[in-house]
């Protein structure tokens, strides 16, 4: 019952693995430094590993900015305040992060003897990511099973999708429910210095308006 979770110290991420735990997973952590803008969310994954108690808890480097293509690993500015219905892929789409995080998430599975997979992808309260439907997570699985010596050995692997059709509103009261504290998390594209939450971004609004919703305060805006 071990599993590894791909965890960036956001809500969703936080979440995700919660619910794996819940169901009887043993958390093996694993957090990319991607040359992200908000870089601070690596140190809410630390907080939340912990909060977690994950066996393991891994950072790896792997430095998209020289790939460039978004406002996240480049000086392109963030959208702020963006019509969240648009129906284009945000500037802050980074070209195929899912697949990589996942492949490298994969690796470590193969290694430690897990063949399940958590992520916090979310098809219905999110930005327009290819990478976040369920058409891919459906695909990197049977990528999963034919691109590893485990897979050809006969193990099928599975990647848990916990909240991939939740509402960011359900997604926190199933969190609330587990007890977690949001407070240690980070979502903000592009805080300030100091790490405040610019409040504009889609990232920003998304959680505001699932706080809302949800009918609780974000503590994080409250420290």
């Amino acid at each position: 019952m071990r599993a590894v979770v791909l965890l960036s110290g956001g809500l969703d991420s936080y979440t995700a693995a919660a619910i794996a735990k819940a169901d009887g997973f043993v958390l093996n952590a694993l957090t990319i430094h991607y040359g992200q803008r908000h870089a601070r969310e690596v140190e809410s994954a630390r907080y939340v590993a912990r909060a977690l108690g994950v066996e393991q808890h891994k950072e790896l480097t792997v430095d998209l900015r020289p790939i460039g293509g978004s406002s996240l690993t480049t000086d392109l500015d963030v959208p702020r305040d963006r019509d969240l219905t648009a129906r284009d892929i945000p500037s802050t789409y980074v070209p195929a992060r899912n697949t990589i995080f996942l492949s490298l998430a994969l690796g470590w599975a193969e290694v430690i003897g897990a063949h399940d997979l958590v992520v916090g992808v979310n098809a219905l309260d999110y930005s327009g990511y290819p990478d976040c439907r369920p058409e891919f997570v459906r695909a990197f699985e049977a990528l999963a099973d034919v691109a590893t010596r485990a897979g050809v050995e006969g193990a099928r692997f599975h990647i848990h999708t916990p909240l991939i059709q939740m509402t960011k509103a359900d997604i926190i009261r199933r969190g609330l429910e587990l007890g977690l504290d949001y407070g240690l998390t980070h979502s903000c594209y592009d805080p300030s210095p100091s790490g405040r939450p610019c409040g504009h971004c889609d990232s920003c609004v998304l959680r505001a308006k699932g706080f809302a919703a949800a009918g609780v305060s974000d503590p994080l805006l409250l420290r």
